[in-house]
């Protein structure tokens, strides 16, 4: 029985505590960088699989604003559900990730080369700050 996607998230980072709990730091669904080109350090994502049974392999990766040209894509991971009360967790970690262009990205999610999920990543570039006000000019 094919497993739904119960939950994709972007985050900066992920840490598993020794109960087995998963703890996502800075979830975030857009990137705001100073310029484009621009190479993002480190991109976490974390997929939840549920209500499924079997050995199944995920695939993720993300898409440029084409949506063909691939900026990152993921090795395939095993994910093993014994019955459909288990659940599975993954967390990809992808580093040096490069964004030629501003625009809306896609993160997609696939199992057995199938695509489960497709969701935006907004990359935009921040303004430049604002120069301060000229003082008024001394008038005699």
């Amino acid at each position: 029985m094919i497993p739904d996607l119960q939950a994709s998230l972007l985050c900066d980072d992920v840490r598993q505590e020794r109960n087995g709990k998963f703890m996502l730091i800075g979830i975030f669904d857009g990137l705001i960088v100073a310029q484009v080109p621009t190479a993002f350090p480190r991109l976490c994502l974390v997929n939840r699989w549920c209500c499924g049974r079997g050995a199944f392999s995920q695939r993720s990766r993300v898409l440029a604003p084409d949506g063909t040209t691939v900026v990152c894509e993921g090795q395939p991971i095993a994910i093993n559900l014994p019955d459909e009360h288990q659940i599975a967790t993954t967390v990809e970690v992808f580093v040096n990730v490069h964004f030629r262009a501003a625009g809306a990205h896609w993160v997609e999610v696939l199992l057995e080369q199938q695509l489960r999920l497709r969701y935006p990543l907004h990359v935009k570039v921040a303004p430049p700050p604002a120069s301060p006000p000229s003082p008024p000019s001394a008038q005699g």
